[in-house]
């Protein structure tokens, strides 16, 4: 592989590494599975050298159509052509051996080996039965390095932050010649650092005349890297459209049928008495630096921020996840001193994580039990450490028809269920006893419009009905069209608090870079005023 200094091309070189002639030609591709007809005569192709986004709602068809392309499933119908040559049965081995390299968002890798034996697992090196582990490591660090991977060839997979093990697919796909990359929702577990590293290697690839087929739901993330887009509902094709040409709103109404103000409800703000407030709020590591902050009730409270600054940490911190090194927490009017998550859930007040894999559900569990995982001290369901089995399957099937969880089996595991109905099942948590303050951390991240507005008129209900609801988004849209009021966080301080028509992207965004114009002009006055 280049290096990535030789990578960097302008997008009108890369644009002109795009053939005509399609690496990938799918016509009339059908797939049905028992009751239900997952795709229904699309069409898709995809060029050398661009981007193709695939946008749906979850059960659009997205992962039916990328699991033909990569050989997991075989179609019932159409025709499948790849590089001028119709396909047969394709079975993912083969797909692999022709150059098409799918990572997928449930991920392939083996937890009990190291990262060098997951990119070589199946396709080893050596002789006479004998391992070359010196060549592998060789490669494996190669490909780490050419990627920009900080990982330790030997490290074990299991070991590993989800993100990493992200990069570690990414690297296991790319590390044999590769004419045609699938992502799946590839950013879900990556930070801005690691995101805007993924989409350097985009463009390489790209240049390099690779054709890469892109699922998400993130508008911005189809604005970088997209070049072309097909919508998908209900298992059909709406139309490709020029990602440079679409506005985000069209994508939208594409995708659901709805315009995209549709999207957010109404919601009837009347604040109360303050429920949650804190004054001169550090926390030790110095990720939040005195901050005051407020929400009553009966009202959604917005924060917004960049990576990084601070906002999902000021949560974590009155929840009780950080340490505080100064400032008081005060909730219901009483200060709370050095709070526990048990302290304040039996208090009134839950924090929903941004990350339910690892924080937020017990996958291997079924909906039942995570639903009712922060009650279990309630009498309702407990009674001299007994639990009352026939309360808590009764309390699941009311949660699961309540918030249309699919399928409505409660007894169904979270593991096999889609990221909306996962989200479902942690904000359930909340259901399950009395909540007056509710923090949701990036309470719609990696989920579809469809389940994003589910979880929007959740929000609705919750303010509606008297709890104080703060709402910690890196969705722009989201944050100004929930909130009664928005407060901007940088670099681990408040910088604003927005209320009426204040409350609006302009304002906000100034907020984020003016105070880094601000910071470097201090600066620079500084370096000026010693070197004077």
């Amino acid at each position: 592989m280049e290096t990535l200094n030789q990578q960097n091309t302008v997008d009108a070189e890369r644009r002109s590494t795009v053939n005509a002639s399609p690496l990938i030609e799918m016509t009339g591709i059908e797939k049905r599975f028992p009751g239900v007809r997952a795709l229904d005569q699309v069409d898709f192709d995809l060029r050398s050298g661009e981007v193709h986004v695939l946008f749906g709602e979850n059960g659009a068809g997205k992962s039916t159509l990328i699991n033909v392309i990569a050989g997991s499933f075989p179609p019932d119908g159409g025709s499948y052509v790849f590089c001028g040559e119709k396909l047969g049965r394709l079975t993912p081995h083969h797909a692999r051996q022709i150059g098409i390299s799918p990572v997928f968002q449930e991920f392939s890798l083996a937890p009990d080996l190291t990262i060098e034996e997951n990119l070589f697992l199946g396709r080893e090196l050596g002789s006479g039965g004998v391992l070359n582990k010196r060549e592998m490591r060789t490669r494996a660090k190669k490909i780490l390095e050419d990627l920009g991977f900080e990982l330790a060839p030997q490290a074990r997979v299991g070991d590993l932050p989800r993100a990493q093990q992200q990069m570690t697919e990414i690297a296991k796909a790319l590390l044999q010649d590769v004419r045609v990359l699938i992502l799946d929702e590839p950013t879900a577990s990556l930070s801005e650092r690691e995101t805007d590293r993924l989409f350097e290697i985009i463009d390489r690839l790209k240049s390099e005349g690779v054709g890469i087929i892109y699922v998400s739901h993130r508008m911005a993330e189809i604005k970088r890297v997209g070049d072309r887009v097909t919508v998908l509902r209900d298992g059909r094709k709406i139309g490709t459209v020029d990602a440079d040409a679409v506005s985000e709103e069209k994508l939208v109404e594409m995708m659901t049928g709805r315009t995209f103000e549709a999207l957010f409800p109404k919601i009837v703000h009347r604040p109360g008495k303050v429920l949650l407030a804190t004054t001169g709020l550090t926390t030790k590591s110095r990720l939040v630096v005195d901050v005051d902050f407020s929400v009553r009730a009966g009202e959604v409270v917005g924060i917004a921020g960049l990576v990084g600054c601070g906002k999902s940490e000021l949560a974590r911190a009155i929840f009780g996840l950080h340490e505080i090194s100064a400032g008081m927490i005060v909730f219901d009017g009483k200060s709370v001193a050095n709070p526990t998550p048990a302290r304040m859930l039996k208090s009134g007040l839950c924090y929903f994580p941004s990350d339910r894999v690892a924080e937020g559900l017990s996958l291997s569990r079924p909906i039942r039990e995570n639903v009712s995982l922060a009650a279990l001290d309630l009498d309702t369901f407990a009674s001299r450490g007994l639990l009352k089995l026939a309360s808590e399957k009764a309390h699941a099937r009311d949660i699961v028809e309540k918030l249309q969880v699919v399928p409505r089996d409660p007894e169904k595991r979270v593991e096999f269920l889609s990221g909306g109905n996962r989200q479902k099942v942690m904000l359930a948590r909340g259901l399950a006893r009395e909540i007056s303050v509710f923090l949701l951390d990036e309470p719609t991240v990696g989920i579809d419009v469809g389940a994003k507005t589910e979880v929007y008129n959740l929000i609705k209900e919750m303010a509606e009905a008297g709890a104080a609801v703060v709402v910690i988004s890196s969705e722009l849209p989201e944050v100004l069209h929930l909130s009664n009021r928005v407060y901007v966080m940088h670099r681990g301080e408040l910088v604003a608090e927005l209320t009426g028509d204040d409350i609006n992207e302009a304002t906000v965004l100034a907020h984020f870079f003016d105070r880094d114009r601000e910071n470097e002009e201090a600066g620079a006055r500084s370096s000026t005023e010693l070197t004077a």
